[in-house]
């Protein structure tokens, strides 16, 4: 299977709330995982997580890729292909 396009056209933004989900942490919710988007630098709750951020934002924006923000971890997804790297 090809490596899917967006990929290569993801970022490597900032983390814009390194502490935590962004939307937890307004909301005063809790997480489980954390997922930074590679477009935005958006940090967001995993689907294990009960707000599921990261999915909702990219369900708002269409902003493609993820990647993992936990400490170790460097695999990234794209919601579009379904497709990890």
């Amino acid at each position: 299977m090809a490596m899917c396009e967006h990929f290569s056209q993801s970022d490597d933004p900032a983390a814009r709330t390194p502490e935590g989900c962004e939307e937890c942490l307004a909301a005063g919710g809790r997480w489980v995982h954390l997922r930074r988007c590679l477009e935005c630098g958006h940090i967001g709750c995993c689907d294990s997580s009960p707000g599921k951020h990261a999915t909702a934002h990219f369900h708002d924006t269409r902003h493609p890729v993820i990647q993992s923000f936990e400490p170790g971890e460097s695999w990234r997804w794209c919601f579009v292909d379904n497709q990890m790297a």
